[in-house]
């Protein structure tokens, strides 16, 4: 296999989104997206207990034309949404939102969390979709750890959580459209493994915690994004401590985006139609009951 070169490395910047303060390695700096990744979020909190939940994390919102994905990296979540799908999931398991023509859905620690407290840790990416799905209705697929199957090295110093897609022969059952690889993985230290990449696909690498050796030529520190040449058809990762990473690969769509707030459309006007169409209820309702 020929090794894909680095083509950037984005050091996570410190921001503030409705008094949560995350990490977020894209956008930045004038780098809107890599198609078709638009956005990565990474929150960490330590819930002191004592709380209810209807105080903590994100209430009622919309969206369109994308899918939301929640890596739950510690502690639990707990999701309700407009189409009536309610589910609280643990660390190791995922929440895939296809947010389709429209969706209002909430993100919050569960009641447990909030009244015992405890490590929250959260990534959530935004992945668009291409235009002819953008109006396809909404889906939501809650993942346990159990739902998620599992690559590990022969020597037991590499664990890897395939979300969708397929490495070394194993396979998601859950298979997003279009294809993607999505994987979280654990190196001990020393621990190396070689990830095929399908050619036409963007390839980023986030970062969780302590360092990891690239392609045996750069090492790249806590919560950096790299970014890879698209020429080539693997990389290598080896922890120099034991490294937590997040692996997205999709092939860019190529098509016009147009962002604002929590809609992503392909102009102006299917923006505003948006904005009309959750003002006029179109979206559903959520009214949380706690």
């Amino acid at each position: 296999m020929a090794l894909r070169k680095i083509r950037r490395i984005l050091p996570a910047r410190k921001v503030n989104m409705d008094g949560q303060i995350l990490d977020q390695p894209l956008p930045f700096d004038g780098l809107d997206q890599i198609d078709p990744f638009l956005l990565n979020h990474h929150w960490e909190d330590e819930l002191p207990g004592g709380d209810h939940p209807r105080d903590l994390g994100v209430g009622p919102h919309p969206h369109r034309g994308f899918s939301p994905v929640t890596l739950v990296i510690k502690g639990e979540i707990e999701h309700r949404d407009s189409r009536g799908n309610r589910s609280i999931v643990s660390a190791g398991g995922v929440q895939w939102m296809n947010a389709g023509m429209g969706i209002i859905h909430s993100e919050r620690p569960s009641a447990k969390m909030a009244r015992d407290g405890g490590e929250l840790e959260l990534i959530q990416i935004w992945i668009n979709s291409p235009a002819v799905l953008k109006m396809r209705q909404p889906n939501y697929y809650p993942l346990s750890k159990d739902d998620i199957p599992l690559y590990r090295s022969s020597n037991g110093l590499v664990e890897i959580q395939v979300i969708t897609g397929e490495i070394h022969g194993i396979r998601s059952g859950f298979m997003a459209t279009p294809p993607l690889l999505v994987l979280r993985g654990n190196l001990k230290a020393q621990g190396k493994v070689e990830i095929p990449i399908p050619e036409q696909f963007e390839c980023l690498v986030y970062q969780l915690n302590s360092r990891i050796r690239v392609n045996e030529e750069l090492t790249t520190h806590i919560k950096n994004l790299t970014w890879f040449e698209k020429t080539g058809d693997s990389i290598l990762l080896e922890g120099e401590q034991e490294a937590e990473f997040i692996l997205l690969a999709g092939a860019p769509l190529n098509e016009p985006v147009e962002r604002q707030g929590p809609f992503v459309m392909s102009d102006q006007t299917e923006i505003m139609r948006a904005m009309r169409d959750y003002q006029m209820g179109k979206m559903g309702f959520l009214v949380e009951e706690f």
